[in-house]
């Protein structure tokens, strides 16, 4: 991202920021749902008087004269995919209207604030931020300028907003329809599906994740009549199933169950899916059967990693020995178990990725884990928490500007090039069936360990396969 010198845009010809469309928010990726992070913010901004418009730049194209009428361009960059395209979204942004002020907001906004603000950003928002952003737009409405609450400007900065907020249902009244975005595929049916969340923030500390260097171990809960609300509009836009988006949907265990009763008493044929620690299934394994009854058909864990040495430098706060219990209850509840890895550290030797693999294989999750998750690699963005601990730092490479991460590098060199194949292996089966792409992965997994190859079983196409969002999860 380049930096770009903007000319002044003269009072007499600025259209005033309650004009409609005077405020725009942009959304690059969220994992295939309707964009919550444009939706609340949306909400906020009504309220406050002004009339934004929106654009989802995942399904919907890249819109030159919504650009031209905005005072104030927001990017929405929760996670680093969302990151990278939204920088190159701002390019674009400038280059149609360079006269506009141009924020970031989100998770990896606050990561990457001074880099953002130094590249053409002139704001950037983390943390609980619909009250700052109103703030920004009411002080660009005025011509205050100064420091703004939980506003992080190039000579003021500030730190996220940590403080519980009123919440209010989110707008999604001008967003693109459900069918624009990922479905519950189940029995070889698909249904439209709405993304909602019942709390923000996390209450852990796990090194790899983005959440606690702007959270810090806080979670906020959304009031269930805001959830309830929200749900409400989603089922009259045509979902018949809902993904509880919270990092950890358990953090309150008491609050969740609140809401998911609620819901069930509400509508008895709604499903969802969660996600939550495997720490919080085996402490409260009662709630597995009930959260069953009231409709969830999966649930999604981060195991991450069978090493207990990769366990303990990412500070998952569970063991190897904690996997399979929770795998067991999730499934005697008869809810489908989704875990998600970290295929490739700094500590994961080969050994460890062949008894990832053979593990999936064994507990029948072949259909359970996207092909994807077979090659995630560990993420080390500016901020993260790892960047504290001595365990990384053999590893670590300089910070690549261009990705947003710190390079590592493996003291196995079959690690890194078996990342790299597994990969184009991966990119390059994306219609294909999951199983197929698995035992691809493992093949060459085996050939990397000089070991006899296996003789790839064969794989009925019309087994039977558990529900599943037909957008695969990765950050």
């Amino acid at each position: 991202m380049k930096s770009i010198e903007r000319p002044a845009v003269p009072e007499t010809v600025a259209a005033p920021l309650r004009a409609d469309g005077a405020v725009l928010l942009l959304s690059c990726y969220e994992l295939g749902h309707q964009p919550l992070a444009l939706a609340s913010p949306l909400a906020f901004l009504e309220r406050a008087g002004f009339a934004p418009a929106a654009l989802d730049l995942s399904v919907e194209p890249f819109d030159p004269g919504r650009v031209t009428r905005a005072r104030l361009v927001a990017i929405s960059v929760p996670m680093h995919t969302a990151l990278r395209l939204g920088t190159r979204v701002a390019e674009e942004v400038r280059r149609v209207n360079p006269g506009c002020h141009v924020c970031f907001y989100g998770l990896y906004a606050s990561l990457n604030a001074d880099y953002l603000l130094a590249n053409g950003g002139d704001s950037v928002l983390g943390g609980e931020f619909e009250a700052a952003l109103v703030a920004l737009v009411e002080a660009l409405e005025t011509g205050r300028s100064g420091p703004i609450e939980g506003v992080h400007l190039r000579d003021h900065p500030a730190r996220p907003v940590l403080k519980r907020m009123a919440f209010l249902p989110p707008s999604r009244d001008t967003l693109p329809a459900l069918k624009s975005y990922a479905h519950l595929e189940e029995n070889g049916s698909r249904r439209l599906v709405g993304y909602v969340e019942a709390s923000r923030g996390c209450l852990h500390h796990c090194l790899h994740c983005p959440i606690p260097p702007v959270y810090g171990g806080r979670f906020f809960v959304v009031p269930q009549e805001v959830v309830l609300a929200d749900i409400d509009r989603l089922v009259r836009a045509g979902a018949t199933h809902i993904t509880f988006g919270d990092p950890d949907f358990l953090n309150g265990p008491g609050h969740s169950m609140a809401v998911t009763r609620a819901v069930h008493a509400a509508w008895p044929s709604l499903t969802f899916d969660f996600t939550a620690k495997v720490e919080h299934i085996l402490r409260r394994p009662e709630l597995l059967p009930e959260l069953r009854q009231l409709g969830c058909l999966f649930m999604i864990s981060a195991v991450e990693s069978l090493s207990d040495t990769v366990l303990a430098n990412l500070e998952k706060g569970h063991t190897r020995a904690d996997i399979l219990p929770a795998l067991r209850i999730v499934r005697q509840a008869g809810i489908a178990f989704r875990p998600t890895w970290v295929a490739f550290t700094p500590w994961t030797t080969l050994e460890d990725y062949l008894d990832m693999l053979d593990f999936i294989e064994r507990e029948g999750l072949i259909d359970h884990v996207d092909p994807v998750q077979l090659t995630l690699r560990l993420l080390v963005p500016p901020g993260s928490a790892l960047l504290s601990r001595e365990a990384i730092r053999p590893s670590l490479g300089p910070l690549d500007r261009a990705s947003f991460s710190y390079r590592w590098s493996h003291p196995d060199p079959r690690m890194d090039d078996l990342q790299r194949r597994a990969s184009r292996v991966v990119e390059g089966s994306v219609s294909e069936d999951a199983g197929a792409t698995f035992y691809k992965v493992k093949t060459l997994a085996r050939s990397a360990a000089g070991r006899p190859l296996d003789v790839e079983p064969a794989l009925a196409p019309d087994r039977r396969r558990p529900p599943r969002l037909t957008e695969a999860w990765f950050c």
